[in-house]
């Protein structure tokens, strides 16, 4: 495996000031972690100083980071909260969006990669919103379950797409594949459901403060476990990862309240702490800027996928806000939705390595999910409270229903 010194250091040393330049630019403005995460990456990448290289380790550990970040989504999701209305209107909104995807894609693409952009336009990065719903103290609220159950649908609905029809075989083989897939995940999910809990939640305290760290030990495995059991199946590993985080939530529901403050604490830790930046960083050591800026043609998709993400993914969700939502709502509503960073990376990546998407246009598609995760959740944010400072936090350490 190639490991590259340099880039041995500097990344986590990234990781590490990212917080501090975003709790500083915080007093004025609330810029995203991630955001300092990626441009850190970009500025001491290829495309610009080369004092980072890509190489096998790091890539290694950006396709951990990626994983758990969808794995923490899945984990997040309250589904007795976005039962019902929530989740029909946040599915209607993503069908429209789907279908205005493609559609715009062959405007843009006529050939092949028309697909590969019209998914790409209709993802929402629930994994990078999390974060910033939680810090700004709106995850809980009526709003922040509005967003939670258009993110989920925005993020399974294009991991559901890249399976059955970016994969390579015919949609009937796909659609059998996952069917094969979600009767295995159910039946771990009734299981976890329906298992003795008070045995399992013994053995993570007995560890909780020792070596053993059962809990976090477990969560690895159950992440990993599915991620497998995805490429075997030759279906998206994300799809793994996301059923993996909601498996999780079932295996570690009804702990104690200290033991879940504890045990939530971990895993963050090791999410948010350790693989999810790498991740982001690694997307900008990656980030094509070479080709981005090589004619004028592809610098002016730059703006266009930026506002065609607006137009694709955040009109329709705005337009199917909760009954009785505010003009301010359902602005920060659509701007939220207009969210996208990681599904964009995956499909784009797909695109490339078929040869149906040149590098262009996905450093392109890559170059707005950049950009509207460094804009729209600040709008979105400021559209609700008129102020564009940093939030009270909601602290981390709460226990999940």
């Amino acid at each position: 495996m190639e490991v590259d010194l340099s880039t041995l250091v500097l990344v986590p040393a990234i990781a590490a000031v990212a917080p501090l330049a975003t709790r500083a630019v915080g007093r004025w403005i609330a810029v995203p972690l991630v955001v300092f995460e990626i441009l850190l990456g970009l500025v001491l990448g290829p495309s610009v100083l080369g004092w980072v290289q890509e190489d096998d380790f790091i890539a290694l550990f950006a396709d951990l980071g990626l994983a758990m970040l969808f794995y923490l989504a899945g984990r997040e999701i309250d589904f007795r909260a976005i039962r019902g209305t929530p989740i029909v209107r946040a599915g209607i909104g993503w069908l429209v969006s789907i279908v205005l995807g493609i559609a715009l894609g062959f405007l843009v693409d006529p050939g092949a990669g028309a697909v590969f952009v019209g998914v790409a336009l209709a993802s929402t990065a629930l994994g990078a919103l999390l974060p910033i719903l939680r810090d700004s103290g709106v995850l809980r609220t009526p709003f922040g379950v509005s967003i939670l159950a258009i993110g989920a649908v925005g993020e399974f609905g294009p991991l559901l797409a890249i399976s059955l029809f970016l994969s390579g075989r015919s949609p009937l083989h796909s659609a059998l594949v996952l069917l094969a897939f979600a009767v295995i995940a159910g039946v771990l999910m009734f299981f976890a459901a329906r298992g003795d809990g008070a045995r399992l939640h013994r053995a993570i305290e007995a560890s909780l403060h020792t070596s053993g760290q059962f809990v976090v030990r477990l969560v690895m495995f159950v992440l990993l476990a599915l991620v497998a059991l995805s490429i075997f199946l030759g279906i998206d590993m994300l799809l793994g990862a996301f059923a993996a985080g909601v498996l999780g939530k079932l295996l570690l529901q009804g702990a104690p309240a200290r033991e879940a403050e504890v045990t939530e604490a971990k895993i963050e830790a090791v999410g948010f702490g350790l693989l999810v930046p790498v991740f982001f960083i690694n997307t900008g050591i990656t980030f094509d800027l070479a080709a981005l800026v090589s004619d004028l043609r592809t610098l002016l998709l730059l703006p266009l996928f930026t506002v065609l993400l607006l137009v694709t993914r955040g009109l329709p969700a705005a337009m199917l806000a909760p009954p009785g939502s505010t003009v301010r709502e359902r602005v920060s509503t659509g701007f939220f939705a207009a969210t996208g960073l990681p599904i964009i990376v995956a499909v784009t990546a797909l695109g490339v390595d078929a040869g149906d998407l040149d590098s262009g246009m996905a450093a392109a598609l890559v170059g707005a999910g950049l950009l509207s995760v460094l804009l729209y959740p600040l709008i979105a944010l400021t559209v609700r409270t008129g102020n564009p400072r940093r939030p009270r936090q909601e602290s981390n350490l709460r226990p999940r229903d």
